[in-house]
């Protein structure tokens, strides 16, 4: 009896140290992540506005020359009550990456742009067959949409509480 509890005991105790030791992965993982995308969105952050009035491609393919890959998007109204699409948000990381970020606070970079045109309602037919993962038909269908404004969110420290655009 004494063999089947330490036996138990052992086996807990290798599941929980993996388990913590594979959760510390993914935060050194995600923080890892942070620091290589950040850099690279603060360089765009400074002239910006420079996209305003100017087509999403010419903004897609800056951000390409800055090696970001955009992983997923969303979409939303200009306000909370709106039911009109003007504001698509780029996100660089996928759900595994952003789970460690979530569970302790840490800030998502994420970049919001706002067109001047309401996004065509194609968009939500769109992101449900991709599942919202980024891809050319996005590229193409956002490509000669006007940028109104752009927001890079997130990008203040990941472990910052000031959570302020830029």
């Amino acid at each position: 009896m004494k063999s089947i509890f330490l036996k138990s005991t052992l086996v807990i105790s290798v599941f929980f140290m993996h388990n913590n030791k594979a959760q510390s992965l993914s935060i050194n993982d995600y923080i890892k992540f942070y620091n290589e995308v950040v850099p690279k969105l603060n360089t765009i952050t400074t002239n910006k506005t420079q996209f305003y009035g100017q087509e999403f491609s010419k903004f897609n393919t800056e951000l390409i020359n800055k090696n970001i890959n955009i992983v997923s998007l969303g979409y939303g109204s200009k306000t909370d009550i709106g039911i009109k699409n003007y504001i698509l948000r780029l996100y660089f990381c996928d759900s595994n990456m952003d789970k460690p970020a979530l569970d302790n606070r840490y800030q998502i970079p994420v970049i919001s742009i706002t067109f001047e045109d309401e996004i065509p309602p194609q968009i939500k037919s769109m992101v449900q067959q991709y599942h919202g993962e980024w891809n050319n038909a996005f590229v193409q269908f956002f490509s000669n949409m006007k940028i109104e404004k752009i927001k890079f969110i997130g990008l203040n420290g990941y472990n910052n509480y000031d959570r302020s655009p830029k």
